[in-house]
This record gives C-alpha cells, sequence and structure tokens, in this order.
C-alpha cells in the first residue's frame, strides 16, 4: 500500500511541475522574478524598446538581441541584462534628446549633400554650414576636428540643432527647410 501512495504522490507531484512548466514556457515567456512593483523582464523589455524607440528616432538601426536572458534562470544574469539594456536607453535617448528633430535635419540633408562634403564653396557636412555657422554654434567641435566634413552626422545634427533653439529656427537652410515644409 505504501508503494502505492509513493508512486501517486510521484505523479501529482511531476503532473503539478508539469503544468507550471506549461504555464511558464507555453509562450515562450519564462517565469518572471520580482523586482520592486513590476517584475525584472518587463523592466528588461521596456528599456530594450526604449532603446529602440530612441534608435529609430536618430536613423539607427536596432541593436541586436538574443532574448537569452529572457530565457535564463540566472537571476544576475537578468540583472545585468537589464542594466545593459537600460544604459542603451540613456545613452540613445540623450543623443537624441541633444538632436531633437531629428526627421527634420535628416530631410534638410537629403537635400543638401553627403555628411562629409567639401564642395570648396565655403559649406561643409551634410546640412551645408560655413564657418561662422559653425565657430559659433559649433566651437568646441571646430577646434578639435576641423570643419563640419569631419563631424559625424549626429555631432551635425546637434550643432543645427543648437542653432535652431537659438531663436533661427530652420532659417539657415531656406531653401531647403521649405521643401520639407519646415517653413
Amino acid at each position: 500500500m505504501s508503494w502505492f501512495l509513493f508512486i501517486c504522490a510521484t505523479l501529482v507531484c511531476l503532473f503539478a511541475l508539469g503544468r507550471a512548466y506549461d504555464v511558464e514556457y507555453a509562450s515562450g515567456q519564462p517565469a518572471a522574478v520580482k523586482l520592486g512593483d513590476g517584475t525584472l523582464i518587463q523592466a528588461l523589455r521596456r528599456e530594450r524598446i526604449r532603446t529602440w524607440r530612441c534608435q529609430n528616432s536618430l536613423g539607427r538601426s536596432r541593436t541586436p538581441t538574443s532574448y537569452a536572458a529572457e530565457r535564463s534562470r540566472s537571476v544576475a544574469f537578468r540583472k545585468w541584462a537589464h542594466r545593459l539594456w537600460a544604459s542603451r536607453a540613456n545613452l540613445h535617448c540623450a543623443v537624441a534628446d541633444q538632436v531633437g528633430n531629428v526627421s527634420a535635419w535628416l530631410c534638410i540633408h537629403s537635400h543638401e549633400g553627403a555628411w562629409n562634403s567639401n564642395t570648396g564653396n565655403g559649406y561643409y557636412g551634410g546640412l551645408q554650414m560655413d564657418y561662422d555657422f559653425m565657430s559659433r554654434y559649433g566651437s568646441a567641435l571646430l577646434r578639435a576636428k576641423g570643419t563640419a566634413d569631419r563631424w559625424s552626422p549626429y555631432e551635425q545634427m546637434i550643432v543645427a540643432e543648437r542653432a535652431r533653439r537659438s531663436g533661427r529656427g530652420y532659417y539657415p537652410w531656406p531653401n531647403t527647410a521649405r521643401m520639407c515644409g519646415l517653413i
């Protein structure tokens, strides 16, 4: 009789474990570990989505992921992945905040030329900045790297955004800003 009870108890336990396994992996989502008011997996997903949203707004490609942290049972690994995605999100969103109006700058750039253009007409870079403009709104970059044709696209957009926020608007690019519907 005791063997019978032992086998029944074992089968009940296995059935319960199997149900827990089915619930956990049926959707491909591992059980979440509690972290504060939410779950660690949900927090990780929020940071990944925030990272991708800011990368999209900058015109950058998305950081690839293997979703390994979501499949892992290691809480330490999940916490590490959450911190990694949070730092990526903070970096990309800070750049996006500095640049602002990325789609407007990309539209203007599409009519102005290559990011590294130096055509010899006194205008440099993908937003065609002259020397006075660069020295007024990007003096540190001008000293460190030279003219705008040597700056990254993001640096060029940051300098242009600085000019726009100073009150100049899009008027330094009158024709292309009109073509983009900004003026």
